[in-house]
């Protein structure tokens, strides 16, 4: 049900029966290597083309999904998916290898909580029994559509990030055990006039603290409520900015609690990582991973998880438009 302006309240608390991550090489060097299922030491994963790489990753994370709830892909009656490259076409080719139902979905880096969010929609109306969300990105496709292809070997400011060669699955269901979706507040599209694309966390910070203060506006809580609040990829730049804002907007969110998708999936030696991570399999692996891992361990029973997209393209930027930003958040509690 839909609780205050833009939360919705799944009254049947639908189930993460299972889920699953799939990284690249730098994530395999990361500190979250121990919570992907499987991780790749070649960018290419042994494919012609980056792009048919990263189907590949996305095809293996939602096998690995299904596989680990001991279901088959029949039983899953939709696939909601979604990555960064033009037409979703990674997405798209791997939903015609799982040939299961389709709604390709396009969030930017919010796609996996976007994602999230609309399963666990269909499960509590009852439109669907299992519902599987799969979200991705890989670095080098990304980086040859937005900026420049790597051969060239561009320089990038200390404010750029570096996008996530990964791949994360969720399958929703309406039974079974695992951790709950409660909640999910959808967020509203932002712009601040920001149009530097190697500055994405300064971009998408004001997304991120408006769909927050929406959520516990709506829901009528605090931030105590929760063990974790993670944003997606904001990076170290854009989660100072987020929780500077949010100070000034009088929520203070305990910095023991406040975290960031970005900052946690890569070392922060790890060569050309610069602020940290992005991309849309970066909220989802450390979320469908690290995250979920710990709270089936028992380490956290309530966490939100907010990711956040930077809703440009290769051409707004070259027309001079500023970069509109969105962030959607999900509360999933044990």
């Amino acid at each position: 049900m839909l609780k205050g302006h833009q939360t919705w309240v799944f009254e049947t608390k639908p189930t993460i029966i299972a889920s699953a991550a799939v990284g690249g090489p730098y994530e395999a060097k990361g500190p979250l290597a121990s919570d992907f299922d499987l991780l790749h030491g070649d960018i290419r994963l042994g494919q012609d083309s980056y792009e048919k790489a990263e189907q590949k990753l996305q095809e293996q994370a939602c096998e690995t999904a299904i596989k680990k709830a001991n279901m088959k892909k029949e039983d899953v009656q939709f696939l909601l998916s979604g990555d960064l490259i033009n037409q979703i076409v990674p997405s798209s080719f791997s939903a015609r290898t799982l040939s299961v139902p389709f709604l390709g979905l396009y969030g930017a880096c919010s796609t996996s909580m976007q994602g999230l969010s609309l399963a666990s929609l269909l499960v509590d109306s009852k439109f669907a029994k299992n519902a599987l969300v799969c979200v991705s990105s890989h670095n080098a496709a990304s980086e040859k559509q937005y900026r420049y292809p790597t051969e060239y070997g561009s320089q990038k400011p200390p404010t750029a990030q570096w996008t996530v060669t990964g791949s994360g699955a969720a399958l929703v269901s309406d039974q079974g055990e695992g951790p709950k979706v409660t909640a999910s507040t959808i967020g509203r599209v932002i712009d601040m006039g920001l149009s530097d694309p190697f500055n994405m966390g300064a971009a998408m910070a004001p997304a991120a603290v408006d769909t927050l203060e929406a959520h516990f506006r709506d829901l009528d809580r605090d931030p105590s409520y929760y063990d974790l609040i993670a944003t997606g990829d904001l990076g170290r730049v854009g989660h100072r900015i987020a929780g500077d804002l949010l100070k000034k907007h009088g929520l203070n969110i305990p910095e023991e609690i406040f975290t960031d998708c970005g900052i946690l999936i890569y070392n922060k030696d790890q060569p050309v990582v610069m602020a940290g991570g992005s991309g849309c399999g970066c909220a989802a692996v450390t979320t469908f991973g690290h995250f979920l891992n710990r709270m089936r361990k028992g380490e956290l029973r309530k966490i939100l998880v907010i990711a956040t997209g930077a809703l440009l393209s290769p051409m707004s930027y070259q027309q001079k438009e500023s970069i509109p930003s969105v962030a959607h958040a999900v509360c999933i509690e044990i």
